[in-house]
């Protein structure tokens, strides 16, 4: 009797300690939920972390509706802004050409909603790096390529003292020479070509509007080659002295001094400044591609070369392409142009200043000849490559390029087709020869079509 007695009592005192344990701890979770004074956990903070912590582990569409609720629910809430920019970030992060859309709207509108906190020039950054990551090769579709020089020139205009001001610097020499090398290589296809318009037109723009860009010089040296074929002496002399003046580590610098001989043109000084940015960005640091990135790199289908080799110093272009003077081309023939005789070509160069300085504006007049030219340049060789001769014919004022040792045996057609093209009743000495003497050449290059060898 007296153990049931025990049992019993031992029971009921068990019993009620445990009742009070579980109130204790029914207090203390209404504690921690309730909104009262004493508690200093807001339920919008609570939303944002916990937002927070959902994005960082991979959970960005978990994440992006806790913050929707949070700006849906709280709208005066202090977190409102860091929220809006949250839901920006969550999209760039979790990537995708949808997802990387979505996020530039919303750094965008930020940055309309709240221009004045120090968060916007991040939200500028990260629009013009959602672009740059979306960039392509040079020779393909430059939308986004573009759009990442507007915007980080927006950047660097509006944000100049921003911490994320060297960063963008860097990015946009980046992105201007994936710009230049995709006008570069239209300008070579052209000068092989034997266009002399259409090679200008392009190599102007690189020349002009990015002094910074790798292959300058040798943009440069194309340009002086066609003002020489198209007798404009004058012209070319300037853009071989460029060549010495702004570019005096190049390798071309020898064979400009030494056309500049022969034209008896005056050899400028080599600008101190630019002797002394060609150094720094000969002794710069740059990425190399190890054998494992490398075949990565080209699966990504990125311009990572062209990223690698840009230039790591000096001042980018900050103009925006539709406020920089350019090229004006015109053609010949019956089209309306302005200036110069009927059945002439004008070719109308302004060459703006680079970056390195005010390099001054030229005009010129170049009038193509009335019946087809022949003209023959060597073009010099880098280190450990033989020098090429390349031969280039003009015909009227749009005609294609064509060697002067493939004419036709047939004199009578060839002197219609020239009509044809230039309108005029043009006259080749060439036809006067024998027509067999031709007949092989002739043949074979319309197998294989006219070549040209640049030594670069």
């Amino acid at each position: 009797m007296r153990r049931t007695l025990l049992t019993i009592v031992s029971a009921c005192f068990l019993l009620s300690a445990l009742q009070a344990d579980a109130q204790i701890l029914h207090r203390k979770k209404k504690a921690n939920k309730s909104t009262s004074a004493e508690n200093k956990a807001e339920p919008d903070k609570l939303l944002y972390d916990r937002s927070l912590d959902d994005i960082k582990h991979g959970r960005h569409e978990v994440g992006r509706l806790t913050l929707q609720t949070l700006i849906n629910t709280y709208p005066d809430s202090e977190y409102l802004a860091k929220a809006k920019l949250s839901i920006a970030d969550s999209f760039y992060k979790e990537g995708g050409t949808a997802n990387m859309t979505q996020a530039i709207q919303g750094y965008k509108d930020f940055i309309v909603f709240f221009p004045f906190l120090p968060e916007a020039g991040y939200a500028q950054h990260q629009v013009a790096m959602a672009h740059y990551k979306q960039m392509d090769k040079p020779d393909r579709d430059r939308s986004h390529t573009r759009a990442a020089e507007d915007e980080f020139q927006t950047f660097l205009q509006k944000y100049p003292n921003d911490p994320l001001a060297p960063s963008a610097e860097q990015h946009l020499r980046e992105v201007q020479e994936v710009l230049a090398e995709g006008d570069y290589r239209i300008g070579y296809f052209y000068y092989v070509k034997g266009d002399r318009r259409a090679a200008a037109g392009r190599l102007l723009t690189v020349t002009g509007r990015y002094p910074l860009y790798s292959r300058s010089d040798r943009a440069l040296w194309m340009l002086a080659d066609i003002f020489t074929k198209s007798e404009q002496k004058e012209m070319a002399t300037r853009f071989y002295a460029r060549i010495v003046r702004d570019y005096p580590l190049s390798s071309l610098v020898p064979d400009a001094k030494s056309r500049l001989t022969e034209m008896k043109a005056p050899i400028p000084q080599a600008d101190p400044k630019a002797v002394k940015w060609m150094t720094a960005e000969q002794n710069a640091p740059r990425p190399k591609n190890s054998l494992i990135k490398k075949p990565l790199g080209m699966l990504h289908g990125g311009p990572t070369d062209e990223m690698r080799v840009a230039a790591r110093i000096g001042v980018p272009t900050l103009t925006p392409e539709t406020d920089a003077p350019g090229t004006d081309i015109l053609s010949g023939g019956s089209q309306s142009r302005i200036g110069g005789a009927p059945g002439n070509s004008i070719i109308g160069v302004v060459t703006p200043g680079g970056a390195s300085g005010p390099t001054g504006t030229a005009e010129s007049t170049a009038p193509a000849a009335d019946g087809p030219v022949a003209t023959d340049s060597t073009a010099p060789a880098k280190e450990g490559e033989q020098p090429a001769t390349a031969a280039t014919t003009t015909e009227g004022a749009n005609a294609p390029a064509a060697s002067a040792a493939t004419s036709d045996a047939n004199g009578d057609a060839a002197k219609t087709d020239a009509a044809k093209t230039d309108g005029t009743q043009a006259t080749d000495s060439t036809q006067n020869q024998d027509p067999n003497a031709n007949k092989k050449e002739s043949s074979s290059k319309k197998k294989k079509g006219l070549r040209k060898i640049v030594p670069w």
